[in-house]
């Protein structure tokens, strides 16, 4: 008998981590949805629960804070929309070719997410959370490229506070957003920002 018992137990404790698992994947994919169609700033916990089919308490239960709810839809709309892996750009010897080889994924990558990555972008200026989220899974990554990628041009100091902010903002989402608005293609934009890097590694 005590055997069956702790067999049941354990079933029982496994159904209910189940349960448990399935209840945050829907709240997840509840607020990436409408991180999605309205921004963080506009979505409230009870629209969360209702498209997730729970109680607000049950939100709250699972995702106590807005930093361990924002890592959890984080880690979910990577996993959907996954950012460009540089590796392969980063070995090609002309700095300008490199450039443009990183440029162009990553211009094809904003506009597969623009209207999510432009909620992000907005939202985050006035939500902490968000904003101390995006620089750990977004600014350092940008950051650490635009070092690599602005290295390979071999500044002389007089250029380097110049050339570095010039691939910076090549790699800007806005930077894209507005010549996209312009009417140029990813490629055509691309081209665009590697001859203004260009400019600005002239000593």
């Amino acid at each position: 008998m005590s055997a069956m018992s702790s067999q049941k137990r354990r079933y029982t404790l496994k159904a209910r981590a189940q349960q448990q698992a399935e209840t945050r994947r829907r709240i997840v994919e509840a607020t990436s949805a409408l991180h999605d169609e309205v921004g963080p700033a506009r979505t409230t916990v009870a629209e969360i629960a209702r498209r997730a089919g729970v109680q607000r308490l049950t939100v709250y239960n699972n995702f106590p804070d807005e930093k361990e709810l924002f890592a959890a839809c984080s880690n979910h709309w990577l996993s959907q929309n996954p950012p460009p892996d540089p590796f392969a750009a980063l070995a090609i010897e002309s700095p300008a070719e490199r450039l443009r080889a990183v440029l162009g994924p990553v211009y094809s990558w904003y506009r597969r997410t623009s209207r999510t990555n432009e909620n992000l972008q907005r939202d985050r200026l006035v939500m902490p959370a968000l904003d101390a989220m995006m620089r750990i899974r977004m600014d350092e990554q940008f950051a650490k490229l635009t070092d690599v990628l602005m290295a390979a041009f071999n500044p002389v100091d007089s250029s380097a506070k110049g050339l570095r902010a010039a691939v910076a903002l090549a790699l800007d989402f806005w930077t894209w957003r507005r010549l996209a608005g312009e009417g140029l293609s990813d490629d055509d934009a691309a081209a665009l920002m590697v001859n203004a890097v260009k400019a600005a590694a002239q000593p």
